[in-house]
Formats: C-alpha cells, sequence, structure tokens
C-alpha cells in the first residue's frame, strides 16, 4: 500500500535526504509529535516512503508525525550520524509542532532513535524502538541483513563501533521501550534482549508472541496498537 503524501516536507540541509515529511492529527490533537526514523538496515535502497502508512495511522491517533529521512551513504556513518540528531533539532524547532516529540525507529531505525537519546544534543520525551538493532556488534556477529551493520561502519576502528552500538553507551538518559515480536526473522528478539541485559535490564522490553519483522509498523496489523501503547508509555 502507498500513503497518502504528506501535508509538507521541510529540508533541514542542503542534500536531497535531509527532509523530514509532516503529518497533521485527525480527530484529536494530543501535544506530542512522533518522529518516525525508518529501517532498511542502514542501506540507500530503502527511504522514507517505507514508513508511509505507519505515519498516516499515527496521525489518525491524534499524534502529529515528522518522518524524517537522513543520508544513507555505506560506509559512511559520520553522515548518518550528523543527520538524525540535526532531523531530530529540525522537528523540536518547527513552530507548527508541538516541542514535545518521543522518537519512534524500526529495525534500523530502532538502533538509530536509541542511540540518539545518548547523544548530549538530543533532548526528547522519549523513544520506542520496534524489532531494533539496538546490539549493533550483535547485529554484526549474526551477519544480519547480509552483513548491514559491516557496511554501513566497514573498517571503522573498535572505537567507532563503541560509539555507534547503544548496547555500550550504559543506561539510558530518557524514557526507552523494547517492542519485538517473538517470530522476527530479520531481527530476532535476542538482539533486544542482549541490549537489555547489557544496560542492566532497566529497559522495558514486551515481547509478542506469533510477531514477526514487519507487523508492529503496519497499521492492519493486531500488532500495531502495541506499537501506540509503547509511545503513550514514553510520553506519559
Amino acid at each position: 500500500m502507498t500513503a497518502p503524501p504528506p501535508e509538507r516536507s521541510v529540508a533541514y540541509g542542503p542534500h536531497p535526504d535531509q527532509l523530514y515529511d509532516v503529518r497533521r492529527p485527525a480527530g484529536t490533537p494530543r501535544d506530542a509529535t512522533v518522529i518516525v526514523v525508518h529501517g532498511g538496515f542502514w542501506r540507500p535502497a530503502y527511504d522514507r516512503t517505507h514508513a508511509g502508512m505507519q505515519s498516516e495511522a499515527l496521525a489518525a491517533h491524534g499524534f502529529h508525525v515528522a518522518t524524517i529521512e537522513y543520508r544513507r551513504i555505506p560506509g559512511d556513518w559520520p553522515a548518518m550520524a550528523a543527520d538524525v540528531p540535526a532531523a531530530i533539532r529540525a522537528v523540536q524547532e518547527d513552530p507548527a509542532l508541538p516541542d514535545r516529540p518521543a522518537l519512534l525507529g524500526h529495525s534500523a531505525g530502532g538502533h538509530l532513535v536509541t542511540w540518539a537519546i545518548y547523544q548530549p544534543e538530543v533532548h526528547v520525551a522519549g523513544a520506542v524502538s520496534l524489532a531494533g538493532c539496538v546490539d549493533l556488534h550483535l547485529t554484526r556477529d549474526l551477519g544480519l541483513g547480509d552483513g548491514a551493520a559491516t557496511a554501513l561502519l566497514g573498517s571503522a576502528p573498535e572505537e567507532v563501533w563503541r560509539a555507534a552500538d547503544p548496547a555500550l553507551l550504559g543506561p539510558p538518559r530518557t524514557r526507552l521501550r523494547l517492542v519485538h515480536g517473538a517470530a522476527d526473522d530479520r531481527v530476532p528478539v535476542e538482539v533486544s534482549e542482549s541490549y537489555q541485559a547489557a544496560v542492566g535490564g532497566g529497559v522495558p522490553l514486551q515481547v509478542l508472541a506469533g510477531c514477526g519483522h514487519f507487523e508492529l509498523i503496519d497499521p492492519r496489523s493486531a500488532y500495531f496498537p502495541s506499537t501506540v501503547a509503547a509511545l503513550d508509555a514514553v510520553l506519559t
């Protein structure tokens, strides 16, 4: 399914991938903006259109929604690491959007939103990782996405890998919830479990029986309400 076009798209930098799409809430609006970060194993073949129907559904639930794009250049982690906080900051400075953001990321986007909350320039109400690659070293060691983590960071030194890996950054500075399908064959639930164990077990992890990788972003799925509930939890 193809989502209707957003209300507007806003550039936050000169590169064609430095922009975000805005969707206004339907019905009674909530005083919050959900910043959606799409997945796709950090590769250029996947862009924010992948999250269009998810973003439409969140707007239907009353959220203001900003779906960000970012540079996805194989081997160029610094470009991506610069874009995600810059996009978050631009959304927060958008006068038409509530300055009470929560981050929502799926798969590689789950890695990015979790990593983002450790960055000193990022200040948000909370974040939700859906089937996220939140243990980057384990994602690499399992060869997920045909070696996607290695394709992203390449031969970067270990200190760069460590700085990019949420599982090695300690307890998060803000609210974080993990949601993962027990039947996920793209990013197995052990990746979220490994992150949770690494940071001390204080981050809630909801494991959904029978749920695969994509159901968490599919509004037609019986599991999509868990996504909305996780957002509600980090915003309360």
